[in-house]
């Protein structure tokens, strides 16, 4: 498999330094949309898509005011997965698969970009945008489509490195596994994928916000650190999860890479690797 690293929504909150550790304090600071695109013998996977183009062009208004004051998203066509996608010489049609970390705006909105894909995000989570007390931050105008879900319970499933009841997705090679990290949502998940010289990327969505704290000595901007607090929905798992990922890059450093989502040192490094290895 091939894995290439994609940023589907470039953001720039105010708080410089408060937010990113770099700078002074009153500049735009700097957050990405880190997906991927894998290339399988089953057609092309998405792990996240970021916003997608009706989010950047017509239904802008859609994100919602204050997300929008908050995050300042620089709203480019060219940084949706479908146009990154026809980019690299493929039609959005080839993407067969897409596996959510979550169902927030900044993850799923491409949906809409493709119809055609299976979309594969766990039950927990799907609930809870139905019927979820926290159901109204997942924005409807991106499954008006009618997604082809495929749902993922915890029940069963096998250990990756300590944790548990990760599952393995139908239709798709046995590279790429579901992780639950449930506490950001409630049917939050990393997505793992093995690459072609045997070692493992993790991408942990929003289970942490800034790569300070997968350091061996812990620590966040007091920016993230807060709006963590704020947008999480089950607090006691969202800190244990964060701890168990820690110990995770802690033992295992030469076996697995772990990323979350917005982190923009952390998506610049992959894409240099990327640029020279096939990760």
């Amino acid at each position: 498999m091939r894995v290439h690293h994609l940023n589907c929504g470039t953001m720039r909150p105010l708080g410089g330094r408060l937010v990113n550790d770099g700078g002074g304090v009153f500049g735009a600071a700097r957050l990405v949309c880190h997906c991927l695109l894998i290339e399988t013998e089953q057609g092309l996977v998405l792990v996240d898509t970021g916003l997608g183009v009706p989010d950047v062009t017509t239904h802008v208004e859609k994100l919602e005011r204050s997300w929008l004051r908050l995050t300042r998203p620089v709203l480019d066509v060219a940084e949706t997965a479908a146009a990154q996608v026809e980019g690299l010489g493929y039609r959005t049609e080839d993407v067969r698969h897409i596996v959510l970390t979550h169902l927030d705006r900044d993850h799923a909105g491409g949906l809409p970009d493709f119809p055609h894909a299976q979309v594969h995000v766990h039950d927990v989570e799907h609930q809870a945008m139905l019927n979820g007390p926290e159901r109204a931050r997942f924005l409807g105008h991106q499954r008006q489509h009618g997604p082809k879900w495929n749902l993922h319970g915890s029940a069963g499933g096998e250990r990756w490195f300590g944790f548990e009841a990760v599952r393995d997705l139908p239709g798709l090679p046995p590279e790429i596994l579901l992780i639950p990290l449930a506490g950001h949502t409630r049917g939050h998940t990393g997505v793992a994928v093995r690459r072609s010289d045997g070692r493992w990327l993790l991408h942990a969505g929003d289970a942490y916000f800034f790569h300070g704290e997968m350091a061996e000595q812990p620590r966040c901007t007091p920016v993230l650190s807060r709006f963590q607090n704020r947008v999480q929905v089950l607090g006691p798992q969202r800190r244990r999860n964060q701890d168990r990922l820690h110990d995770l890059v802690t033992a295992h450093r030469g076996q697995v890479d772990v990323f979350c989502a917005h982190d923009p040192i952390e998506f610049d490094r992959h894409l240099r690797r990327s640029s020279t290895v096939e990760s």
